[in-house]
């Protein structure tokens, strides 16, 4: 096991964060520089959706001339003209058909292209994001915002803004037309909007709260569905199936709860947007049928007003759907700009020192390692008063000052908690110190692009990660692009032992299931430690790497190894006697300090702690049942 894990965050969650109370608008407008290559093509087919919204009110003006004229009027008449108006309301039902057409057709385009930067980009922040921020993340958190979060948006663009405007400004024309065919008809018809405007912001409210509520709850169900399933494992093997099942039935009702919740407060609010204009509506014909026969409205405007009336309802009673869906999107927004906005406290320099490589493109340098009063602390720790009064987080590692010299094997020993990973991991700045320096060749680490470092560094972690790809692909996946050869991955492999690749249903071309867990630990180990290699680095970080060989095959990796370490610099994080003997020298860390360097032999003769750390570890190679011995 590593020697320092990260601590557990002192702060909430992510998902339990409350949500943002930035405007509607001012969150929305976020989105245009992802929706400003689209802005003419869905400008375009919000056009078009206004046309056909325009064409659905302009057929209640043919029926009133319908009504006055030909059904009411001439009889002589009556029958060319009525054809005449049939054929002008099929016209306008062939336009409203073909204007919603081109609304589709113009908007769905766009509205992918958007999904797919900001998914991009969300992607690329990730990548770009340190460590520290996925130990605090949840994953399933981040798969639901790049997923879930951006295909709600994704609709919402593709139909719900579109809508939202298009159908506002239905309201607004027919309203209009609504006074000038009725007259006070139109205006008791408009009183209705006062209750429902009052609803819609108390609704607003409430919907946005419950909306935010229940995406950050799913992505809380995302990561356990990841959890379980990457351990089911250990679920089976402990028999946790049941009690694993129990737990996400509970957050899984949790989620249907407040589903029901948002459910019903739209249904209630959809009701009342439904209920008050047909009241109203119900208000009017008994009024307008009155004026009919006072002789005050003629039934063609009658007719013509309730025509209108029918085509404005319909976006009324959509106006519910509509700002639901705008306020899921806003979360969604909201949920999508919370990793984008999260800084980056590991970041390239602005004037970065470039690196040294050979015609091949391979980096170059003699691997000179230094650490100088190096300090670090994990952001979130427990704060602790130092002497001098300053109030500073609490410190895994306190001036460490320790020289590795070019091509030398350097092994860091202590108890777990000692810190010695997370020494190990601030050379290719998965974290940064928080004072003091690295340099590699003089160069403080800092003052590299991160890319140009991690070309220079590479580690191989004792939980081997793999991907769900080729075992070539994994292999040379850190590999100088002049050295992806079939030779060098013979090499990588035959270094690390990995001859097991060849004897794959495709050879080195097989794919390995995700994170390689169709493979053994040990065979996962060795894939990781020949990806190190492959990359040709000037300085390898090995984090026990052999941790899940037998012996006799890490005797043979270690045999190799120290052939390959020649002229490579090399600090090893050691957890069994056994690693030690790959180091030329040993570093000694104590509480987060540097108490003794030197050989194995000079520590064994000199270091008090030393002896106990090794006389630990060898008890429990032997309770393990493993080989013992250290060679000096």
């Amino acid at each position: 096991m590593s020697s320092q894990n990260p601590p557990s965050p002192a702060v909430p969650p992510p998902a339990s964060s409350p949500p943002t109370d930035t405007p509607t608008l001012a969150t929305l407008r976020r989105l245009w520089p992802f929706a400003r290559p689209a802005i003419r093509r869905l400008s375009l087919g919000a056009l078009c959706a206004l046309g056909a919204s325009l064409a659905a009110l302009a057929i209640p003006q043919v029926l009133e001339a319908m009504v006055n004229g030909p059904l009411l009027g001439d009889a002589d008449a009556r029958h060319t003209s009525l054809w005449w108006a049939i054929a002008l309301v099929l016209a306008i039902g062939l336009a409203e058909a073909a204007f919603i057409y081109g609304r589709r057709a113009f908007i769905l385009g766009p509205s992918t292209h958007i999904e797919a930067h900001m998914r991009s980009d969300l992607f690329t922040k990730l990548q770009d994001l340190p460590v520290a921020f996925h130990d605090r993340w949840p994953g399933g958190q981040l798969l639901s915002r790049s997923m879930s979060d951006l295909g709600l948006l994704r609709r919402w663009l593709a139909f719900g803004i579109v809508m939202l405007v298009v159908n506002t400004t239905t309201i607004l024309v027919g309203a209009g037309l609504l006074i000038s065919m009725g007259g006070p008809l139109g205006l008791v018809y408009l009183a209705g909007a006062v209750p429902v405007t009052i609803l819609s912001f108390r609704f607003s409210r409430q919907f946005r709260a419950i909306s935010r509520l229940s995406q950050d709850q799913q992505g809380d169900l995302a990561t356990t569905v990841e959890e379980s399933v990457h351990g089911i494992r250990v679920l089976k093997a402990f028999g946790r199936g049941r009690h694993a099942l129990a737990s996400f039935a509970a957050q899984a009702d949790t989620v249907r709860q407040t589903e029901i919740r948002k459910a019903r407060t739209l249904s209630l609010f959809t009701f009342f947007l439904t209920t008050i204009p047909e009241v109203v509506l119900g208000v009017t014909l008994f009024w307008g049928i009155a004026r009919v026969v006072d002789g005050d409205m003629s039934v063609g405007a009658l007719v013509a007003f309730f025509a209108t009336a029918a085509v404005v309802t319909g976006p009324v009673e959509q106006v519910g759907q509509l700002m639901a869906m705008t306020l899921t999107a806003k979360t969604a927004i909201d949920r999508y700009f919370e990793v984008l906005d999260t800084p980056n406290e590991v970041t390239d320099p602005v004037s970065p020192v470039p690196i040294g490589r050979d015609a091949d493109g391979v980096a170059t340098g003699r691997g000179e390692l230094a650490f100088t009063g190096v300090e670090f602390a994990y952001s979130d720790a427990r704060e602790r008063v130092r002497d001098d009064g300053v109030v500073r987080p609490a410190e895994i590692l306190s001036q460490i000052h320790l020289q590795v010299r070019a091509g030398e094997t350097m092994a860091l020993v202590g108890l777990t908690g000692a810190g010695k990973t997370t020494l190990a991991m601030l050379v290719p700045r998965l974290y940064d110190v928080t004072a003091g320096s690295i340099t590699l060749d003089g160069v403080d680490v800092r003052d590299h692009t991160r890319h140009d470092l991690r070309t220079l560094v590479a580690v191989a972690f004792e939980d081997a990660t793999l991907f769900s790809d080729s075992v070539r692909e994994n292999v040379l996946l850190g590999a100088p692009a002049s050295r992806r050869t079939d030779a060098d991955l013979d090499r990588a492999v035959q270094i690390a032992q990995a001859h097991f690749v060849y004897d794959l249903p495709d050879g080195v071309d097989t794919t390995i299931g995700e994170e390689g867990l169709s493979l053994s630990g040990g065979q996962r180990q060795r894939l990781a430690l020949a990806r190190a290699i492959a990359a040709r680095p000037r300085v390898l970080v090995l984090d026990d790497p052999l941790s899940a060989l037998d012996v006799s095959t890490e005797e043979l990796v270690e045999e190799a190894l120290r052939r390959e370490l020649e002229g490579i610099t090399t600090l090893v994080v050691a957890h069994r006697p056994s690693t030690v003997a790959l180091a030329d020298r040993v570093a000694v860390l104590q509480d987060g300090r540097i108490t003794g360097v030197g050989t194995h032999s000079e520590l064994l003769a000199t270091h008090e702690h030393y002896r106990y750390v090794i006389s630990s570890l060898e008890e429990s190679e032997r309770m393990a049942g493993r080989a013992t011995g250290v060679v000096a």
